[in-house]
Formats: structure tokens, sequence, C-alpha cells
């Protein structure tokens, strides 16, 4: 890149994201400066209080924050919606069909992070932590830490669950398949704890993390996989392993990668 391209912030954008796998975020970019009515992303930087190199950033990581959506719209009178899909009314006031899928958004680190704004804006952040759970044998995978968080709308949540109580995790494994099959992601809501028959939960046994179909039976809970070739798991619920068990939570929704 030249020096005369990398002094013109609309030159870098046009040259940086021409391949397939640029052109959302490009997009995206652009809806944003229209929204609020600049000509460049440096006025987008300006307009955020953020600096130009955070705006190279995310386009370095192909990925937007979500406060970015939400201080545009808080400050204007865009859809987030919009702002964030391309599609539907681009302000807000306007009759707009309901969505019957979440916008989710790929929240970064402080200080981009903003959970403070998302509520007024109409998004919840839901927390992404490390452990994995197993669609298998089980795993070890237990760690709680938070690894990131996506930003849902309320509303959506609130028709599946209670989403302060939710978390997202990932699926290892193949024992779910094909209803949920290796590194999918699931929201699970840790208000659900009350066993369902039939439902999909989370559970944890000992130090392991699984995802499967439950059933109770007199003094038993039996955790049911997809595959066939997995066989049904019994635990004795009088037991010495039914201290242990714990109803994480229920899996309300789950996503999937094509590419990655």
């Amino acid at each position: 890149m030249t020096d005369k391209n990398r002094d013109n912030p609309a030159s870098d954008f046009s040259s940086d994201f021409v391949s397939e796998s640029r052109k959302e975020f490009d997009a995206t970019i652009q809806r944003m400066v229209q929204a609020i009515r600049g000509n460049s992303p440096d006025s987008l930087a300006s307009f955020l209080e953020i600096s130009k190199d955070a705006i190279y950033k995310a386009g370095r990581a192909n990925k937007i924050p979500p406060a970015w959506f939400l201080q545009i719209g808080k400050k204007t009178n865009i859809s987030i919606d919009w702002l964030v899909t391309g599609e539907g009314v681009m302000e807000r006031g306007n009759a707009e069909a309901t969505r019957t899928t979440p916008s989710i958004v790929p929240a970064d680190e402080p200080p981009y992070m903003n959970p403070e704004a998302a509520p007024a804006m109409g998004y919840t952040l839901v927390p992404k932590v490390q452990a994995r759970l197993a669609a298998g044998t089980g795993s070890l995978e237990t760690e709680g830490e938070v690894i990131g968080y996506y930003a849902f709308k309320t509303d959506f949540l609130r028709r599946k669950g209670l989403p302060k109580k939710m978390v997202l995790m990932d699926v290892a494994g193949d024992s779910m398949e094909p209803v949920l099959i290796d590194r999918d992601t699931v929201l699970i809501d840790e208000s659900q704890s009350a066993i369902i028959s039939g439902g999909l939960f989370a559970v944890g046994i000992e130090h392991e993390v699984f995802v499967k179909y439950l059933d109770r039976v007199p003094g038993k809970l039996i955790l049911r996989s997809r595959n066939e070739r997995y066989a049904p798991v019994e635990v004795d619920m009088n037991g010495q392993l039914s201290e242990s068990v714990r109803i994480i939570g229920r899996v309300v929704w789950s996503c999937r990668e094509y590419v990655r």
C-alpha cells in the first residue's frame, strides 16, 4: 500500500476489503458512515470518539464491536437492525416487521464493549464462556471464564427465558448429530433447571459437562444422545454420583458457522 493511499482512509477500505470475506464488513462500515452522514471511516472514528487505528484493527479482525452499533443508534434515529444487517427500515419510528431471529453481534474486549448502553437500545449482552459442552464421552474443559459477549435482541431472549441467566457455550463431539455438531454454539438458560422429559439440557457430572436429552425415571436420571451410536447414560440418583450431578440449564437456541 502506498503512502498516498495510507493517508486516504476511503482508499484503504477500497483496497483492503475487496475479497469476498471482507465485503460484509465493508458494507457494514459504509452503512455506519451513511448513518452518521459522514464521508469516510475517518468521520466514523470522530463520531465514535475512537482512534482511526481502532477502525483498522476492527477491519483486520473482520469484527465490529457492538458498542459501535449501540452508540450510533443512541445518537441517531437509525435502526440498529439496519446497521447490523442492512435489512428493514433504516430509521426507527417507521413500521417494521418483527424479526423472528436474533440480531447477534460479537463483542470486542473493553474499552469497545459498553454493556450499560445495550439495554437502552433493546439488546442484552450474553457472555460466552470457555467451557465446552461434550456431545460425546465428556469434556473436562469446564472453566467458566468469559471469553466474549454477543448482543441479542432482548425481546427475542425473553421469548426463550430469562435473559440475565443466559450463557453461550460451544459443543464438542458428535453424539448429538445431526441436531448439534462439533463446534456448534448453544444458548443456555440457567434459570430453567427443572427437568422436562425429552428436553435438551446442559448437565454437569463431577468435572464433566454434557449436552444431552434428559429423562427422569424413579431413582434415575437418563442422558440420551441423538446419535444412535451412543448408548443412553443412566445416573443412579441414590448413588454416590447423585450429589455431583447439576443441571446447568436448558438449551434454548443454537447456531452454526459454515465458514471459519
